[in-house]
């Protein structure tokens, strides 16, 4: 009896093994290789219909297309043979050597006209060959990936474990060095918003003016992407790991490990994906660098240079998260905001420089303003030319603004120190007790810059198809494509990166009074002729979608930083406590958790999208907006926590060891 119990759960067992397997999907691996090659001949439609060089040139982008496609999927799915792993260079760097000699040879064709090569192919080998080729070819190696792995993105692991990266320390790092580094990188960080794009013409427009404070960086500098390719690349891991899409238990260490892996991947993508369209468009190059290389190299050399910076900031936010303290994307933010609070509140010059100073010119600073405004006018000078309206409201930092700001700042630094005390005992130690800190703020301010991100995002890519030369032909989407759906989506006036009509300009920031308030008071529309109740439902539309947003994210955030019921069951577990007067069964645990973490997780995304959305509508000093000003904040102070918790742990030792920290 026993024996054929056995032998039915073997069977049982591997019947489940064999359903665990993961198999190749034939229609997903035929659908990605379809789709990519149908792009490449529909960007080279009207080249291939032709004659001549540019014939030549596409024929050759395709077929070269081909040749790095199949690398690539050699590369990520076979293993170097043994024989030539022990061989000096090659064994190491062999397949990037091979990835090297294919990049050498699409650039040798599109090298500079005066140089013998063609260069108005130098877009589609590096964009559609070379960088669209290798997601189709990540894509296409998951599809084919067989295993017994949770989920297929393990089929990527031949290239997350050699992607380089900062080592983490083998030791403890001292608190002063921690300090140092942050120090090093603040200072690397303000240095490249000061290193401007070398052959960049003035002509250029920020794509991220309105969030430009949270999305950190410097517009027209190397820093001109910030923070938005980790940021962006963050946001579709999380959503992807909320709808399960991508099947990791991130309370696994081999998961987790795997989904910190294919998230850099994606920041190595979304370089790339955010620079291009940018540059193409908008980041014009400077004259004498189109005559001396050609437009297709001039605008490669201002891509390579923000590839290069957004990547730094990679690295440098890795380089604080292993060595330094805090994050290195929460210090660009607070720093950037910091610096826009500080000159917005104090700043001298005139708000119209050129101009001397005079009641319709004051002094840009608010506190400056204030002071100017009562020394050199008379009371009827202030009336008579709205003096008072300018200090409370219309001036580009008014008092309102300043007064935004300093609720923020007394919000946020309560909100921060609220929290919810679970009472805890030991299971074998009588009489000793603890206690389980909830925060207010549970899921911290990541929520919100989530939430902004996707904004800017929606915001960019928006334009992108309005007014891009290429993708503005984008069936459906492009303002000058095939049933064009762009008057829906996102509109705007000839120069600017603000949207002015569509989806994109109801879900885009409301910044200040002047948006909306100032139109509201007079009963008049905006400057793009919106009616009163427009920007009624404007204003609705962004405090719902921050609000409800924020709140999606924070579920999200809390499910991929082991932050959720069972994780904290199982820490609670660990440490061999228990809630008072129930069994010390994990399923307790989590059926009381679920009653205080879900709640509190949903109402601190609301809180801080709330907030930063009603900070918005008044607006804020130094244009940092609500988002970024509430963001600055918690960062800070968490980072003034995480430092006297670093603090007490080079004090006491003993306390270093009983937490797990090397």
């Amino acid at each position: 009896m026993r024996t054929e119990r056995s032998r039915a759960h073997d069977l049982a067992e591997k019947h489940k093994g064999e359903a665990m397997k993961q198999r190749p999907i034939p229609a997903g691996y035929i659908t990605a290789a379809v789709l990519y090659f149908a792009m490449l001949i529909w960007w080279q439609w009207e080249e291939l219909d032709g004659t001549g060089k540019p014939q030549e040139a596409a024929l050759f982008g395709i077929g070269l297309a081909v040749v790095y496609l199949l690398y690539l999927l050699a590369c990520f799915m076979i293993e170097m043979p043994e024989s030539l792993k022990t061989v000096p260079v090659v064994g190491r760097y062999g397949k990037m050597l091979g990835w090297l000699a294919l990049i050498g040879i699409g650039t040798w064709y599109a090298r500079p006209e005066a140089w013998g090569g063609y260069d108005p192919a130098v877009g589609f080998i590096f964009v559609g060959v070379y960088i669209l080729g290798f997601g189709a070819a990540a894509t296409i190696t998951c599809f084919l990936y067989e295993g017994d792995k949770s989920s297929r993105l393990y089929a990527l692991h031949r290239f997350v474990d050699v992607y380089p990266s900062i080592e983490k320390p083998d030791h403890h790092v001292r608190f002063r060095d921690k300090i140092t580094t942050t120090f090093l990188v603040l200072c690397i960080y303000f240095a490249m918003t000061n290193v401007l794009l070398f052959g960049l013409s003035g002509q250029a427009l920020d794509l991220f003016s309105g969030f430009r404070s949270i999305m950190a960086g410097a517009s027209g500098s190397i820093m001109h992407l910030g923070i938005g390719p980790i940021v962006t690349g963050s946001i579709i891991m999380q959503l992807f790991a909320g709808a399960k899409i991508i099947r990791l238990d991130l309370t696994n260490s081999e998961d987790k490990a795997m989904y910190q892996g294919v998230q850099k991947l994606l920041v190595l993508i979304m370089i790339p994906i955010e620079s291009i369209p940018q540059t193409y468009g908008f980041l014009d190059p400077a004259e004498f660098l189109i005559d001396a290389y050609g437009l297709g190299w001039a605008n490669a050399v201002i891509v390579a240079q923000l590839f290069a910076g957004s990547y730094l900031v990679f690295l440098l936010d890795e380089l604080v998260s292993k060595w330094g303290i805090g994050s290195g994307i929460s210090l660009f933010i607070a720093a950037g905001v910091a610096q826009s609070t500080f000159v917005g509140s104090l700043s001298w010059l005139p708000t119209t420089s050129g101009v001397p100073y005079s009641i319709q010119n004051p002094p840009a600073g608010t506190l400056p303003m204030i002071f100017y405004m009562f020394r050199e006018s008379t009371n009827a000078q202030m009336v008579s030319m709205n003096g008072f309206e300018t200090i409370l409201l219309t001036h580009v930092n008014p008092v309102a603004a300043l007064f935004s700001s300093v609720v923020v700042f007394l919000v946020v630094a309560y909100a921060e120190s609220s929290r919810l005390e679970l009472p805890l005992t030991h299971g074998k130690v009588r009489g000793h007790r603890g206690k389980y800190p909830i925060r207010l703020v549970y899921a911290s301010n990541i929520p919100v810059i989530l939430m902004a991100a996707l904004l800017a995002n929606i915001n960019m890519f928006t334009l992108l198809f309005w007014s891009h030369p290429v993708l503005s032909r984008t069936p459906f989407l492009g303002r000058e494509g095939f049933l064009s759906l762009s008057a829906y989506i996102g509109t705007y006036e000839a120069g600017q990166t603000t949207p002015s009509g569509g989806f994109a300009w109801y879900s885009s920031m409301v910044n200040g009074v002047n948006d909306w308030l100032i139109p509201l008071l007079n009963q008049q529309g905006d400057i793009f002729g919106h009616t009163v109740w427009q920007i009624v439902l404007h204003v609705i539309t962004y405090v719902a979608l921050m609000t409800v947003g924020s709140m999606v994210f924070a579920k999200f955030w809390i499910d991929t930083t082991n932050m959720g019921v069972k994780d904290v069951a199982k820490q609670i577990e660990r440490t061999g406590m228990q809630i008072p007067g129930f069994r010390k069964n994990p399923k307790v645990l989590e059926k009381i958790l679920e009653n205080y973490i879900p709640p509190v997780t949903y109402f601190s995304g609301a809180f801080v999208g709330l907030l930063a959305a009603g900070a918005d509508l008044l607006g804020t000093v130094g244009n940092a907006t609500g988002t970024g000003l509430l963001l600055a904040v918690g960062i800070i102070l968490r980072t003034f926590e995480q430092i006297q918790k670093e603090q007490a742990m080079e004090m006491h030792p003993m306390l270093r060891e009983f937490i797990g920290v090397s």
